[in-house]
């Protein structure tokens, strides 16, 4: 049996709690922020978990599953 190879672009963009959780940065934060106010700013800048629904196909990018 193979190993899997870890997805390149998942590996960048998602890392594992202590617990097990995936955690990931919000999107809309990267480029035209002068029309976004600050605190959707604010609230962008703090991560975020994969949702429950994601996690299997997230799990399956970075080779866990």
């Amino acid at each position: 049996m193979p190993k899997i190879k870890t997805n390149s672009g998942a590996k960048k963009r998602f890392a594992l709690t202590g617990s097990g959780k995936i955690k990931r940065k919000h999107a809309f934060k990267s480029h035209i922020l002068t029309k976004k106010t600050t605190k959707q700013k604010r609230n962008l800048t703090h991560m975020g978990l994969v949702s429950h629904a994601d996690e299997n196909n997230v799990r399956a990018l970075l080779g866990m599953k």
